[in-house]
Order: C-alpha cells, then sequence, then structure tokens
C-alpha cells in the first residue's frame, strides 16, 4: 500500500513534467513561427511574381533550404510570406466567427422561450452541413479572395462559440448570486457586466484560441482547390496546390516544406490552447495536482 501511495504522485510528476517540456516546446515553435513570418519582408524581401529560370526544381541546399519550386520560387521564403497570411486568415476569421457566436449564444441564453428555440434549430441545421462544402458555396458565390476566405470560414465557425455562450448563460442563470443580485435591484447591464462577462469571457477567448488551427486549415484547404488566394501570391494552400505538379517529377520538397510549416504551427498552438483547457477544467487540474 505504502509503494502505491508513493508511486501516484511519481506518476502525476512525470505527468506534469511531460505536459511542461510538451508546452514549452510548442510555445518556442510558435513563437519561433511568427518571429519568422513577421520579419521574413525584412530579411527576405519576395517579389510574388518574380521567376528564376536557372533554380527551376533545385533540391534543399545553403542557397535554398527549402528548395525551389517549378519557377525557380524558393520554397522556404514562400512559405513564410504563406505562413503570415494563413495566421492572418485564421485569426481574423476566429475573432469575426467568435463576435457571432457570441451574438447568437447570448441573445438565446439569456432571451430563452421560443428565440433560444428557433436559434438553437438554425444552428443545429447549419450544423449538419459539411463545413468545407458550405465554405465553398460561399466562396463560389463571391469573388476568391482575402475578404471572401474569411467570411467564409467565419460563418462556418461560429456554431461551437453559441453553444458555449448559450451553455454557459443558461447555467449562469440559476446561480444563487444572479438571484441575490436580482433582489438587490441590479440592471440587466449591471448583471451581464459584472457577473455573466466575467465568467463566460476566458471560455470563450479558449474557444477562439481553439478555432484559429481549424480556420488556417480550412483556408489551406480552399487555397489548395482554388478557391483561395490568387495562385501567384504566396499561401501554404496555393503552394501545395502547385506541389502537387511537381510530385511526378521527383520534387518533393516543393509540397513537404509547406506541409511541414502548417503541421508544425498548428499542432503547437492546438497544443497550448489544450493546456490551457486543461488549466481551466478544475476536474484536470485536481487530477493533475495543479
Amino acid at each position: 500500500m505504502a509503494d502505491l501511495a508513493l508511486a501516484r504522485p511519481r506518476r502525476r510528476t512525470l505527468r506534469l513534467r511531460s505536459g511542461h517540456v510538451g508546452t514549452t516546446l510548442a510555445a518556442l515553435v510558435l513563437a519561433g513561427a511568427v518571429l519568422a513570418g513577421l520579419a521574413a519582408p525584412l530579411l527576405w524581401p519576395l517579389d510574388q511574381s518574380a521567376i528564376a529560370l536557372d533554380n527551376i526544381a533545385q533540391p534543399p541546399s545553403l542557397a535554398h533550404p527549402g528548395g525551389t519550386d517549378d519557377l525557380g520560387r524558393d520554397g522556404l521564403h514562400r512559405s513564410l510570406y504563406g505562413l503570415r497570411v494563413s495566421l492572418l486568415v485564421g485569426l481574423v476569421a476566429a475573432v469575426v466567427a467568435t463576435v457571432i457566436g457570441g451574438l447568437v449564444g447570448g441573445i438565446a441564453g439569456l432571451l430563452g422561450g421560443w428565440p433560444d428555440r428557433l436559434l438553437m434549430r438554425v444552428v443545429d441545421t447549419i450544423s449538419a452541413l459539411p463545413h468545407l462544402l458550405l465554405g465553398i458555396f460561399i466562396v463560389a458565390m463571391l469573388r476568391p479572395s482575402l475578404g471572401a476566405v474569411i467570411l467564409s470560414i467565419a460563418l462556418t465557425h461560429w456554431l461551437s462559440t453559441a453553444r458555449i455562450v448559450r451553455s454557459e448563460l443558461l447555467s449562469l442563470r440559476t446561480r444563487p448570486f444572479i438571484d441575490a443580485a436580482i433582489a438587490g435591484g441590479a440592471s440587466r447591464a449591471r448583471i451581464l457586466r459584472r457577473h455573466l462577462l466575467p465568467h463566460i469571457l476566458p471560455k470563450i477567448a479558449l474557444a477562439t484560441t481553439l478555432m484559429i488551427p481549424h480556420a488556417v486549415w480550412h483556408e489551406t484547404s480552399l487555397s489548395f482547390l482554388g478557391l483561395g488566394l490568387p495562385p501567384h501570391l504566396a499561401s501554404l494552400g496555393n503552394m501545395i496546390n502547385d506541389g502537387q505538379r511537381s510530385l511526378l517529377t521527383g520534387a518533393w520538397w516543393a509540397s513537404i516544406v509547406p506541409g511541414a510549416v502548417i503541421v508544425m504551427v498548428t499542432l503547437a498552438i492546438a497544443a497550448l490552447a489544450a493546456r490551457w483547457r486543461d488549466r481551466l477544467d478544475p476536474r484536470v487540474r485536481a487530477e493533475l495536482n495543479l
């Protein structure tokens, strides 16, 4: 029994250490990618339409760590520019989707009754549709551009935020401190500002962070299908789309480099968001002895 009692804290310590190592590694990867993307225009000015016929389909080397594509453009440099676009699209689309979902979930949770039932039926109906197909339809109805891609992502990713806000408000409305505030004569605006928002905002922020990797992959999928940014602009999806033609000639790096960049960055964001989620969940905190 004593050995078991000693083994449990040791197991928890190992889990905590592995979690901290993974979180630190994810933070370093994300920080390095963001800094490299921000510094790319200063360190490596890139002409998006430049063609270097003497460097076509060159394998990775010291001069070109990411190789070159079928037009002689440096793969690593273009991947950093494409990462800038993907992170910008993911962040803006996640914020817009959070605003839409927060408004819909807030109205449903605060009003209740038939507005709640009506809005939730709308959410259920949209949730039944494949997000990627719905996004393709939205972009196809508009002119393919950065704004159209952001709108497509926002209109297909606000549903989870709406459900989170609604469930939290419905739960908080029945709490004793809300009844005490109402009995004390507090207005609805004061109750919302002082008692409801402080409980909801951390989870909304977490939902927004978790949404960014999904938004990045959505943008990459649309660009891969030719419905994102113009082909001559550096985008991770465009680069992967262009690289699939190079695979037939043995130029594997044309797709591997942008694919590796997007996988590492999105996994780093997801790992940090998952760690944040665990810190917010009291049951997980108790289990990990945080």
